[in-house]
């Protein structure tokens, strides 16, 4: 009861964060240089025309006008619509959102393969050969940008060897697993290398701990042991390292989404950016800023359960 009450209490507290978010959202969209309205009509449009468009979009507005109903459409699930796309903003968000969260999911789970069964490798085999080779591997693995993996795995994983496609996420759940793959272990390449140093620190500590020795007197086998009981206590510093990295690769998934032409809602806030859609782009960087608070809610949720310690007060 206490834990629910614990979450009730982080999801109420994030309500004034989220106005701040839309306020912030809304005035920063405002600031990006060019008319929309003279974009949509063109360099040849006439004053009256586009004056007439900005009164139909709200433009003619003061600011806080605009920010008031901005505020109660977004109070009714109205982000806005789209006179580019000619659709409504959350109908275009419905559709490149899905890609993006998947994403995001593939590069978490193929991060936790990599980095966790490295990580307890080289604590297990502190300061050997095996523990060495690993920690050399987040010392490269930094220097290496997103874009940069996701043309590599392309040439080698998808040019050379055809084992999966080089760009879009196909038509059906097939090819959507196989489209997600290569974005998603770019994404994982980027991220290992911290989780991996996090979670070997955290591993070799608590493996020195007298409850570990304890353990290993009364006869429990190694692998018990470090599986056991190091692992999940360990991996409690590590879970909010990994949350805190996610949260911030959420926006910046519009690189990787661009490198391999996937229809997520990044590579639509470009070609909104560059197509001065400013209901679209306000709508879609407010999505990123809730998924942000979002993934970070979930990492102290999860904080929580694990270590006994928090205070769920």
């Amino acid at each position: 009861m206490r834990y629910l009450v614990y979450i009730l209490k982080r999801v109420v507290s994030l309500i004034p964060v989220l106005i701040g978010i839309s306020f912030i959202v809304f005035f920063l969209i405002r600031l990006i240089p060019g008319d929309p309205a003279a974009t949509l009509l063109g360099v040849h449009a006439t004053p009256q025309a586009v004056k007439e468009l900005r009164e139909q979009m709200g433009l003619e507005d003061s600011l806080p006008s605009q920010y008031l109903t901005f505020l109660g459409h977004l109070l009714q699930g109205n982000l806005g619509y789209s006179y580019v796309y000619s659709s409504s903003v959350v109908d275009l968000i419905t559709v490149s959102l899905p890609v993006t969260i998947w994403l995001l999911i593939s590069g978490t789970v193929f991060t936790l393969l990599i980095a966790v069964p490295l990580a307890v490798l080289a604590a297990a085999r502190r300061n050997g050969v095996v523990d060495n080779i690993i920690r050399a591997v987040p010392v490269v693995g930094l220097g290496m940008p997103a874009f940069w993996l996701g043309i590599m795995l392309i040439l080698v994983f998808g040019l050379k060897l055809g084992w999966f496609p080089v760009a879009g996420y196909g038509t059906g759940v097939v090819d959507h697993l196989r489209g997600i793959v290569l974005p998603g272990i770019t994404i994982a390449l980027t991220l290992s290398p911290i989780l991996i140093r996090s979670l070997r620190a955290s591993m070799v500590d608590v493996l020195g701990s007298d409850y570990i020795v304890t353990a290993h007197s009364k006869g429990i086998s190694t692998a018990r042991v470090v599986l056991g009981h190091a692992l999940r206590n360990a991996a409690v510093s590590s879970v909010t390292v990994l949350g805190v990295n996610i949260a911030y690769l959420t926006g910046s998934t519009l690189v990787v989404e661009r490198v391999f032409s996937l229809p997520g809602i990044g590579q639509q806030m470009i070609n909104s950016i560059l197509g001065r859609d400013f209901p679209t782009v306000q709508g879609i960087t407010l999505v990123f800023a809730i998924m942000v608070v979002v993934v970070n809610l979930l990492t102290d949720v999860t904080h929580a359960a694990l270590d006994p310690r928090v205070k769920l007060a």
